[in-house]
């Protein structure tokens, strides 16, 4: 499904401020995986979710998806087969337009000043009733007046609309309260199953790392240190992932940020 092979990326490369972000770093996806990822900051994790979806192009290596070479394609083409939610709730959606707006851009039906069809204002419905946060029943209200967690769930519906071949979440609970984030979990978990969505979730709690999906990678220095799956990942505790940690990576995690989780 996914195939990275000896990605690396430096970013001011010649400079003060130069740094390698992502070094030879090589991974392999199949179909209908659901991996979660773990790492400090500046590990990388955003920076091969930024390589994957074209914001920049990697200094070598080659990404294919699906069995086509993306590595050259520019970002808004590799937006047709790739979805991706933000940590921040403010991205991914428009605003100043209404809830049903929103949604109609995200499925190619229409949008700003655009008719939106009756059957499609239904499909609307249907899909929003799903998520139980009530947004059937507000469907022209400008999404800018939603709160964060409303707001993230709507844009993870508007990510899996048209389910993609690749679903990408980079910390997309981290911002909301913890009964917020667990809500947007349990969709996201729903989501995920009902489309058979391929899907990446970087996240900082290693609880809900460890808990989610059928394969855990943990990254550091711009490399991956340690790739779990299947029942190996099903018996392990926290305590487990952080002593294989530091076997792989040669030190102790020291984010209080995940430690704390």
């Amino acid at each position: 499904m996914l195939t990275i092979s000896h990605i690396s990326k430096t970013f001011n490369r010649g400079t003060v401020n130069e740094k390698t972000a992502v070094s030879d770093l090589s991974l392999h996806i199949s179909e209908g995986d659901f991996v979660t990822i773990i790492g400090s900051n500046g590990a990388g994790k955003s920076t091969l979710f930024n390589a994957i979806c074209g914001d920049f192009l990697t200094d070598s290596g080659k990404i294919v998806l699906d069995k086509e070479d993306i590595t050259f394609w520019p970002q808004h083409v590799r937006a047709k087969y790739i979805g991706r939610l933000y940590q921040d709730p403010m991205r991914g959606s428009a605003p100043g337009m209404t809830i049903e707006e929103n949604l109609a851009l995200a499925a190619g039906s229409g949008g700003w000043f655009s008719r939106i069809r009756r059957s499609d204002r239904e499909k609307f419905r249907d899909q929003l009733r799903l998520l139980d946060i009530g947004l059937e029943n507000r469907m022209t209200q400008p999404v800018g007046l939603l709160s964060g967690g409303q707001r993230q769930a709507l844009t993870l519906l508007m990510a899996t609309i048209n389910p993609p071949k690749l679903l990408l979440l980079d910390e997309h609970t981290a911002a909301l309260d913890p009964a917020t984030a667990d809500k947007v979990l349990e969709l996201t978990k729903q989501i995920v199953k009902e489309n058979h969505l391929t899907c990446l979730m970087i996240t900082h709690n290693m609880s809900s790392a460890l808990e989610l999906g059928n394969r855990i990678l943990m990254m550091d220095g711009g490399n991956i240190v340690l790739d779990i799956a299947g029942e190996e990942k099903a018996g392990l505790t926290v305590n487990d992932l952080l002593e294989k940690f530091s076997l792989g990576a040669g030190k102790q995690l020291d984010n209080d940020r995940i430690l704390l989780s």
